[in-house]
């Protein structure tokens, strides 16, 4: 699997970093991201103020250069696939069959969406359904298919100071955690897990934005696991991720199986109309999204994990409705 190149993309990183991202010198520092190692200020009380249902944008990263050849795609997705390990089986196995070369970008949902909403990517696969109909509705996508799913899950320490374990409800869980004001780490990225996460806090009618012990790391899933493992702290995983990277983890599972944890991801080919002057590859986009949901590779993704783990890490949903799933 072929990602795009740090030295290549170093440069161009570094301008839009300083441009658009507000990195440079005199940047506007965020007043919630906080890196693992950050001291938190003095703790307040949580206002009983539901957030939208979706953040702020999150940073968009940079055009990834296309060769120009057409045998290459770009490939625009979620980190949950990547840290999972789900693409390092399945991206090389696509190359293998059809001589196409995939550039993988992984990132955030909203960061995904935002590259094949403006013509930088061939194909997304992602899961973030409202935003993914709502992407569709513009006209970024030739199709939206469905591919798999797994669950979201509340993880955190053994000694759950918060008292959430064995709880039916996330929502009820997030209010327990702060109303003792335990350490919460959110991606705060705008990410499908992100934005899952503040429709839990808005069905508690909390928002717990700008408080001392809640903690945006601006990172993918596998980072966010780290940061939560190392802060002693709560944190929403998609069950994947916490299953590949469980046994560098003390944050057992706490709560699961609330209907709301529901994750299920499409893959969506980039509307090449949309971009005439662009290159959009749409033979090898639709080659990537057909290749995802025929019966091979659903079969790969129902075994994906079982050998490692005792049980997959995603179930394969190709040829299903998205409302047969929900449990």
């Amino acid at each position: 699997m072929r990602r795009a190149s740090p030295s290549a993309l170093g440069p161009i990183i570094a301008l839009w970093c300083l441009v658009v991202a507000g990195c440079g010198p005199a940047a506007r520092p965020a007043p919630t991201a906080v890196s693992a190692a950050s001291p938190q200020p003095a703790a307040s009380p949580v206002a009983a103020v539901a957030p939208s249902p979706v953040a702020a944008a999150a940073p968009v990263p940079t055009l990834v250069p296309r060769s120009g050849s057409d045998r290459e795609i770009v490939l625009a997705t979620t980190t949950s696939t990547q840290d999972s390990g789900l693409l390092d089986v399945l991206v090389p196995l696509f190359e293998q069959q059809s001589g196409y070369q995939v550039k993988t970008i992984s990132i955030g949902t909203d960061a995904a969406l935002a590259l094949g909403a403006r013509g930088e990517a061939d194909v997304v696969l992602v899961h973030a359904p409202d935003a993914e109909r709502q992407w569709m509705a513009q006209g970024n996508g030739t199709e939206r298919r469905l591919v798999m799913h797994n669950d979201f899950v509340i993880v955190g320490t053994d000694e759950d100071p918060a008292r959430i374990k064995g709880g039916a409800k996330a929502s009820d869980a997030l209010k327990q955690i702060a109303d003792r004001q335990a350490p919460f780490v959110s991606r705060g990225d705008n990410s499908g897990t992100h934005q899952l996460e503040l429709q839990l806090w808005q069905a508690a009618g909390l928002d717990p934005r700008g408080r001392s012990w809640y903690i945006e790391s601006g990172t993918g899933m596998g980072q966010t696991l780290t940061i939560a493992d190392q802060r002693r702290a709560y944190t929403v995983a998609d069950r994947g991720t916490w299953l590949a990277r469980q046994a560098q983890l003390a944050l057992p599972i706490l709560l699961d199986g609330d209907p709301a944890l529901f994750n299920v991801y499409h893959v969506m080919p980039v509307n090449p109309q949309k971009f005439p002057n662009v290159g959009i590859n749409q033979v090898g986009g639709r080659a990537f999204a057909d290749f995802m949901v025929a019966h091979e590779t659903q079969r790969v993704i129902g075994e994906f994990g079982r050998d490692r783990f005792g049980q997959p890490l995603f179930v394969p949903d190709a040829g299903k409705r998205e409302e047969e799933l929900l449990p």
